[in-house]
């Protein structure tokens, strides 16, 4: 029988031992070593020292001369089943998405630094009251006697114990005094671990909502599965304001009932507050939340209550994705299909695919969530390999805001130039008369360089994939998915139009027109530019909320999950700036911005009305957002994602080759793509060519694009490029990552 080796990292804190070392599995620990399993081994020459590290990789293969590879001293009994699992998943990103474990490690597991460790001292009178009462006359009998004693020896006879702060500061009591107290044994002075709250405790209370018949079924569903221990993903499906978080909060409530804990992931950060205030309501204080915004100490401590038991839900963005609770019950995924949950940091994974397997890690179900589903997860749902819970209505009946397409290429031959159609421009008028609320939607994702007409709307697309070209600095069109390149037209090919270019347009700038078309308008904006702040998102929404401005004009971020009942009005300025570019998933962006921004008008009593402006009003995303029809835009979606080859019927491997030296990474990019070829697997190769942005702060970069219905084939060939490039030094100034199914062109 072969011999079994096992990678071990033994500190990521530390940049000297940022990598795995390899020792032997003796014969007598081959069942008890695992992926993820803590282990004791000897670290150092000689003998070294005893030290206890990780496993992350298994195989039969001697990294160098087995003589020389010392053996595991132990399995540690005493292990953290958390920690253990986090090794586990962190192992499995490392071999789906690429990266080193030790990139995939430092994601996954807190980095504890001792030094944002808080301790809360507090000081306890241990007299009892006749003892301390004769120490206090005899205090004050003596001449020279102690104000500060005398003060600190009251406040203890009133309140037994006082934090240490409160008596330095608010008392103005000197160190020096409490520590002769505790010398005299009068006081006992404790310190305790003290948490960061990373915020304070919400006012108002929790009304019970009663679910309707259909909220209930999808409900009962779960609750059933759970109680006969079926542990599935589900695709929540439900139309905006279909009351999706209620659902969320009865299943919540059953996994918590059963003494589990349950992560809770969001796309935004600007939806943090808002959704935690609904959810501290219901549960109080075992809710926390975990976001970029947070203090590098606030983020450890909650890991740390975390895995104390302190909280019960974690609500955030991706990174709340790794919460080590140790006893998790239930992953709830809200609003699936956005962009957010890809990381584009090393290991660029997906918290999607990533979820359901910490989920299936776990045993514990996973609830995805959206009103747009993404065609992968509706694909899935559809096969059976995700379960269907649909919501087709919203609640108490409310209608679908009534939405109009306006054609810009009419406005334009009408002689309006202004970036707000007639038609906006009346119905603004109308909202600002009745005291009702507005929000206007750019999509600034879309300022990618793409070309289109303003006259007949033709966007310049490539001949061989079926996207839009993008335009470079040296005015040239460019392909990113198979190289293709042409010039920039000076006229419309189609029409012959004069007025052809790129779409420009920013919140500030809009800002502007609607102050000058509406004066006296109050306005607030909401972007990149404007939330900074740590809490600036929670700042501008409250403002809105409260009616402290009518007109709330911003990106992406106004648009996802957001329940402002005074909105009656959605202008959707560009709707075809996301349509046109360089990526295939741009009519899926399209529909769910579209219907995301739709689904924030008409949530209260009063009905919604949407303001739809584009230049290719008959495209099927924009038709079927603005009939409220996923149905239909799915089906025209997967016939051209089948036909093209796109995920989710084939899968995509971006191997991206960057340095500083252009040779270098153009010498590494060759070397890779005939490495590829001479492996003989039928794979569709596209490159090496460059990147869509060529080169970004004096660093080159190329890519080479490969396609296959087999994901694990990708993997396959990942692995062995990753092998090669460990034997083979050539261009070693190059540098390589990988993307698996890039959310995005390049």
């Amino acid at each position: 029988m072969n011999k079994l080796y096992a990678d071990i990292i033994i500190d990521i804190s530390h940049e000297k031992l940022d990598k795995s070392f390899q020792y032997e599995i003796p014969s007598a620990l081959e069942s008890e070593v695992t992926i993820g399993s803590r282990v004791e081994v000897s670290f150092g020459k000689g003998e070294g020292r005893k030290i206890t590290g990780y496993v992350v990789n298994i195989s039969e293969k001697p990294n160098w001369d087995p003589a020389k590879i010392k053996p595991i001293l132990r399995v540690s009994k005493d292990a953290n089943a958390i920690e253990d699992q986090l090794i586990a998943l962190a192992a499995w990103m490392k071999s789906h998405y690429g990266g080193t474990m030790n990139q995939a490690l430092k994601t996954v597991l807190p980095i504890k630094k001792k030094e944002n460790v808080l301790k809360k001292k507090e000081v306890t009178l241990i007299l009892d009251d006749k003892k301390a009462n004769d120490v206090y006359v005899d205090l004050v009998a003596r001449k020279n006697h102690s104000v500060g004693k005398e003060r600190l020896l009251k406040a203890l006879m009133e309140d037994r114990q006082i934090p240490w702060d409160a008596v330095t500061k608010k008392l103005n009591v000197p160190t020096s005094v409490i520590r002769d107290f505790e010398k005299s044994g009068y006081v006992r002075i404790t310190e305790k671990r003290e948490f960061r709250k990373p915020t304070d405790k919400i006012e108002g209370n929790w009304t019970k909502h009663h679910l309707n018949s259909m909220q209930q079924g999808v409900v009962d569903t779960f609750v059933n599965d759970y109680n006969q221990g079926i542990r599935k993903p589900y695709l929540l499906y439900g139309v905006t304001g279909s009351g999706k978080t209620e659902v969320y909060l009865e299943m919540i409530d059953h996994v918590l009932k059963e003494g589990k804990q349950v992560i809770v992931l969001i796309p935004e950060i600007s939806l943090t507050y808002q959704t935690l205030v609904r959810f501290y309501r219901r549960f109080g204080d075992v809710v926390s939340i975990m976001n970029s915004r947070l203090s590098p100490g606030e983020r450890f401590d909650q890991f740390e209550r975390a895995k104390n038991g302190d909280i019960q839900i974690m609500i955030g963005p991706r990174s709340a994705l790794f919460t080590p609770f140790p006893n998790l019950g239930l992953i709830v995924m809200d609003e699936e299909h956005d962009d957010s949950y890809k990381s584009e940091q090393i290991p660029r994974y997906h918290a999607r695919e990533t979820a359901v397997q910490r989920a299936a890690m776990a045993n514990a179900p996973i609830v995805l969530g959206s009103a747009t589903p993404s065609v992968e997860s509706f694909t899935r749902a559809k096969s059976g390999e995700y379960t269907m819970l649909s919501m087709p209505s919203r609640v108490e009946n409310r209608p679908l805001p009534e939405c109009e397409i306006v054609d810009l290429r009419q406005e334009l031959m009408n002689g309006n130039r202004s970036i707000l159609s007639m038609s906006l421009q009346q119905e603004m008028e109308k909202r600002l008369q009745n005291h009702e609320q507005a929000m206007l939607f750019i999509n600034r994702r879309g300022l990618m360089g793409f070309v289109s007409c303003r006259a007949c709307g033709h966007v310049v697309k490539c001949p061989h994939c079926d996207v839009s070209l993008s335009l470079h600095k040296n005015g040239k069109l460019t392909c990113h998915y198979c190289g293709y390149e042409t010039e920039k037209p000076a006229v419309c090919p189609e029409c012959g139009s004069k007025y052809i270019g790129g779409f420009r347009a920013g919140t500030e700038k809009i800002e502007e027109i609607v102050k000058e078309r509406f004066p006296g308008v109050r306005t607030l904006r909401m972007d990149a530019d404007t939330t900074k702040g740590k809490n600036s998102h929670q700042d501008i929404l409250n403002a809105f909320s409260n009616g402290e401005a009518d007109v709330l004009i911003g990106t992406q971020m106004i648009v996802k999950g957001h329940d402002f009942p005074g909105v009656t009005l959605m202008g959707i300025l560009a709707a075809d700036m996301s349509l046109n570019v360089s990526d295939y998933r741009c009519a899926e962006r399209t529909f769910q911005m579209i219907t995301q921004a739709a689904g924030r008008a008409g949530r209260g009593d009063m009905p919604g009305r949407v303001i739809i402006q584009t230049y290719q009003p008959d495209h099927y995303s924009i038709t079927s957002a603005a009939a409220q029809d996923y149905e239909e835009f799915y089906k025209m979606e997967s016939t051209y994602r089948n036909l093209m080859n796109y995920p989710p019927y084939c899968h995509m491997l971006s191997i991206q080759i960057t340095s500083e030296m252009e040779p270098e990474a153009d010498g590494k990019a060759k070397m890779l793509a005939e490495f590829i070829r001479s492996l003989g697997v039928k794979v569709m190769i596209f490159g090496p060519q460059d990147a869509g942005i060529a080169k970004m702060k004096d660093i080159y970069r190329k890519v080479i694009y490969l396609r296959h219905t087999e994901y694990d084939l990708l993997v396959e060939i990942k692995d062995k490029i990753e092998s090669l490039l460990l034997e083979n030094n050539r261009y070693r100034n190059a540098h390589v990552s990988f993307d698996f199914n890039p959310m995005n062109g390049f």
